[in-house]
Order: structure tokens, then C-alpha cells, then sequence
């Protein structure tokens, strides 16, 4: 019915069986950007926001996050994930933060997920820890930007 692999041929969803794919390693890489006020970017870049070091608690939550995708995502696979680095490049002209976050695993199925997760938080822990200073912030670009490993080989997001 479906070339979907979380959906069976009747349509109904279904956790993708991977027992018979071989491990291999596999990298995903994803982005999210978060927009702010020039002041609450000061803020951030000048470790001086009300509630903390804003980027390192958004780091933290990130790595915490792509070990929790099996909980958050309904078809996800509960992984042992060997490396998550999530690294934060602050433009100043934009007044944004480009969040990237970068997931590696030994296994049978890829990290993708994962990635797109640990950015996502990483983002919204951003958001929360700003809001008392600024409600305008705006999440967004939430994106694979590659991945590597498994039967589908290298994927690289063209450029903007």
C-alpha cells in the first residue's frame, strides 16, 4: 500500500524490523537556527541571561535529548549511541544562533532522528532560558543536514 517503512501493506503503522540489516556505522548531522532580539542575543553571547549560561544548558539538554528520541518518537529504536556533540555558531549581523548537532552509532539503523532531536531541544532550551527577556524568538531551519552509513549511503543537504 505504501512505500512508507513504518507502515505495513494494510496501512497500519509499524516499528521498522532492522534484526536482519547488518551494523554499520552511521553519522547523521542536523540544524536548527533560533532568531532573537539584538539585546537578547547579547545576553546570550555575553553569559550574562538571567537564568545561567544559556548555551551550555541548551548543549546539555541537546546531548540529553538524542538519547531520549525512543521515548519522544512512537517508531523509534531505543539505541546505544556512541557520540553527540552539539556546537552553537552565534551570528551577530542576524541576531540568530545556528544550532548543529551530530549523532554517531555503531548499529543497524541510523541516527537521523536523533539529530534532528538534539537540535530541536537544543532549541527550545534556548528559548526557555530567554523568554523572560525576549518572546519574540523564533525556532526555525530545523534540518538533516547529512547523514552517512547504511543501505541508503551519503546524503548531503544542497545548499540553500
Amino acid at each position: 500500500m505504501s512505500e512508507f517503512t513504518h507502515m505495513d501493506e494494510q496501512g497500519r503503522v509499524r516499528m521498522v524490523d532492522v534484526s536482519g540489516k547488518a551494523p554499520t556505522d552511521r553519522v547523521a548531522v542536523a540544524g536548527a537556527s533560533i532568531t532573537m532580539s539584538p539585546e537578547t542575543f547579547r545576553k546570550v553571547n555575553d553569559n550574562t541571561a538571567r537564568k545561567g549560561n544559556v548555551l551550555e544548558t541548551a548543549r546539555i539538554a541537546g546531548i540529553m535529548a538524542a538519547k531520549k528520541t525512543w521515548d519522544l518518537i512512537p517508531m523509534s529504536h531505543p539505541l546505544n549511541i556512541s557520540h553527540v556533540q552539539v556546537n552553537f555558531f552565534p551570528d551577530e549581523q542576524s541576531h540568530a544562533i545556528r544550532i548543529s548537532a551530530s549523532v554517531r552509532i555503531f548499529d543497524r539503523t541510523g541516527v537521523e532522528m536523533e539529530a534532528l532531536v538534539a537540535a530541536s531541544v537544543a532549541a527550545l532550551t534556548i528559548y526557555d532560558m530567554c523568554k523572560s527577556h525576549d518572546r519574540t524568538m523564533v525556532i526555525s531551519n530545523i534540518a538533516l543536514i547529512e547523514k552517512s552509513g547504511g543501505k541508503s549511503g551519503v546524503y548531503v543537504r544542497p545548499a540553500d
